[in-house]
């Protein structure tokens, strides 16, 4: 069983390597850019907001929290952007047996987290400086809320590659809902700033309480949360199980060349 994990990861490993370089290359700044492009994502739309919304907002930086919640959504957006036709394109590599298909969502889905996160950390030290953005209070909190937020993006993903794969219709509809999605991510708002109503019917939204639970990490008692950290996890969980017997339908229709 050791073994075996040990070959996976290597796999998987080489596969990561294997993409970095088709994605970015060797030449300027290379890999770096899987931090670059949510940093400049959320930079540029934290300074937009900075200018079209003023300093703060409910007692809170505003390009700090537009930054806390587009870094994540990027997350989400290129993940899914990278698990379209992603058999199609790697089924030649099949011919090994070591690599299995979910080992092409999960390479792919590793590199967003770490640019994600590479991001995270880069973004909330050069704030720091500038002092627009506060030291996190709880950063146990911050890393489990981006666990899981992650966790049920990677579970997302897994149904949305099989699916790609089964219909051509369904990978042209796939950009759209993440768009479709946005307003039901916790990005522009705290759930406490809603109306009990809505704040009910948003917190059955894991996205949102995986966001609850970074911004509670980063502002403390600053802000009030609401999460509850089961609805991500039982949710990533089936939707994760459901990705899986996806997957296992469409190895069996890849040809291996």
């Amino acid at each position: 069983m050791q073994t075996s994990w040990a070959v996976q990861a290597r796999v998987i490993h080489a596969l990561m390597i294997r993409e970095l370089i088709t994605r970015f290359g060797r030449e300027n700044i290379g890999f770096l850019w899987i931090m670059a492009e949510p940093l400049l994502f959320a930079g540029l739309v934290g300074l937009l907001w900075h200018f079209t919304h003023g300093a703060t907002e409910h007692g809170v930086g505003v390009i700090a929290f537009v930054a806390t919640g587009y870094i994540p959504i990027t997350l989400f957006r290129h993940g899914v952007a990278r698990s379209v036709a992603v058999f199609t394109a790697n089924q030649s590599l099949l011919y090994h047996r070591q690599i299995k298909i979910v080992d092409f969502i999960l390479s792919r889905f590793i590199i967003e987290v770490l640019g994600g996160m590479m991001a995270y950390l880069f973004m909330a030290v050069v704030l720091i400086c500038f002092g627009e953005f506060p030291i996190p209070s709880d950063i146990g909190l911050l890393i489990a809320g981006w666990l899981l937020y992650a966790y049920f993006c990677f579970s997302i993903c897994l149904i949305i590659a099989p699916l790609s794969e089964l219909s051509e219709a369904m990978e042209k509809f796939i950009p759209v809902t993440t768009y479709i999605m946005i307003p039901f991510s916790g990005l522009f708002f705290m759930v406490s700033w809603l109306t009990p109503e809505t704040r009910q019917f948003m917190l059955f939204s894991p996205f949102v309480n995986g966001m609850e639970m970074m911004r509670k990490g980063v502002w403390g008692n600053n802000v009030t949360a609401y999460y509850d950290i089961w609805n991500p996890l039982i949710c990533s969980t089936i939707a994760t199980m459901i990705g899986l017997i996806l997957c296992r339908r469409v190895r069996r229709k890849l040809t291996v060349e």
